[in-house]
């Protein structure tokens, strides 16, 4: 039965959180309840703990008041927006002696790691570079959905890998706003100034804890905000600036498509007008996500993966349909290059893995990871040596690094 001081509640009943301690606060549940697990975090200005419901990992956060339902809904739009944010569940409305509080309820972020985790483990000191281009990428893309954050900081930022660079996720949704559209210049202007001064204020704060900022990120622990702002405005332009076609130049609109889906973003739609000059057009795209080549190696194979891994795969899958279609001297439609692909190469690759997957390092990185290990070694063999014996040689190195960390 549901703790009766739990006024409100609304989440989906398979759950079953009716016997969680609901009257006690979050601090205190280790005291009261088994279900409680260790999981990577960030730094939090409210109680967060994480429950293990029938093998699924939750992450309550407790607030004042009736906080916890706006995020939810903020959040429930962000995901309706397709937005890189934690999923929501629900929430619970408690009544406490000092008043009201409530619980957010959202589900685990697999693979998540916070940015101090990022700047003080050794094992991942390549990804760090790529740390403040994700959330000047992750402030674009918010932005061209109407999305307003409030509190863009790293302790309301994780991460997730993703081959070889990081992808950033919104978690703390607390002070969102959404208005249709793009959003409003003046409050896009107001996010990147709390943007700036939280990232500074942070990262100030770890280096005086010990921790070398500048050698992580490659930017003075001063210039940090600075550069995520010149980073998001030189994104912004880039996917907002509308061109001018003459005539012969339609070809142009190809070339823009191409370049928007490198930076992982999906074109809608292409909108052309007369300039006003002779036969000239204007060309304006209408971007929609980030999740382009994620979305087509979904559709083909099944595989949920970050964008950039998802793009490497999809690479990959092209190769393989020109392989097939020269083998048959006939065009080989996608899907059954897609299928060839995973049968017969990623399958027998990550089953090689499955040692090494984790919840910070999944199929999807790893494959790529020993893609790039491909890579170096055909190089270096100024031949390709094939993915099998890429897959031995990456699993020997990495038993050799594990033997070197104990």
């Amino acid at each position: 039965m549901m703790d009766e001081t739990a006024q409100v509640s609304f989440y989906p009943p398979e759950l079953n959180l009716g016997d969680l301690p609901w009257s006690f606060s979050l601090t205190e549940w280790a005291e009261h309840c088994n279900c409680l697990e260790d999981a990577p975090r960030g730094v939090s200005r409210h109680p967060v703990v994480f429950i293990n419901r029938e093998g699924g990992l939750y992450a309550l956060k407790e607030l004042p008041g009736a906080t916890a339902r706006q995020e939810y809904e903020m959040l429930l739009r962000a995901e309706e927006l397709r937005l890189p944010a934690v999923s929501p569940v629900g929430y619970v409305m408690v009544e406490k002696p000092l008043g009201k509080a409530s619980i957010l309820i959202t589900r685990f972020l697999e693979g998540a790691l916070p940015y101090r985790l990022l700047l003080s483990r050794q094992g991942f000191a390549p990804y760090r570079r790529h740390l403040l281009d994700a959330i000047a990428s992750l402030m674009v893309q918010i932005h061209l959905t109407g999305f307003f954050w409030g509190d863009c900081s790293l302790s309301n930022t994780l991460f997730r890998r993703d081959a070889g660079a990081l992808r950033a996720y919104l978690v703390d949704a607390e002070t969102g706003e959404y208005h249709a559209g793009v959003t409003p210049p003046t409050l896009r202007f107001h996010d990147l100034q709390i943007m700036e001064e939280n990232i500074n204020a942070e990262l100030i704060e770890l280096f005086h804890s010990g921790v070398p900022i500048t050698a992580a990120t490659g930017v003075p622990v001063s210039d940090t905000g600075a550069y995520i702002r010149l980073r998001y405005q030189e994104l912004w332009e880039e996917v907002t600036r509308e061109d001018v076609l003459g005539p012969d130049e339609y070809y142009r609109i190809q070339e823009r498509i191409r370049a928007l889906n490198r930076l992982g973003f999906s074109v809608g739609d292409v909108e052309l007008a007369p300039s006003g000059v002779g036969r000239q057009l204007f060309m304006r795209v209408m971007v929609t996500d980030r999740n382009f080549h994620r979305d087509a190696l979904y559709s083909l194979t099944g595989l949920d993966a970050e964008e950039q891994q998802a793009q490497k795969m999809m690479n990959e899958i092209q190769e393989v349909r020109a392989t097939l279609a020269s083998i048959h001297n006939r065009n080989t439609p996608l899907v059954v290059a897609a299928q060839h692909w995973l049968e017969n190469i990623y399958r027998p690759v990550v089953s090689r893995l499955r040692a090494l997957v984790s919840h910070e390092l999944t199929e999807a990185e790893l494959y790529c990871q020993v893609l790039e290990h491909k890579w170096y070694l055909s190089e270096r063999a100024q031949r390709d040596v094939g993915h099998q014996a890429a897959v031995e040689d990456y699993l020997k190195q990495a038993w050799v690094q594990q033997r070197m960390d104990l």
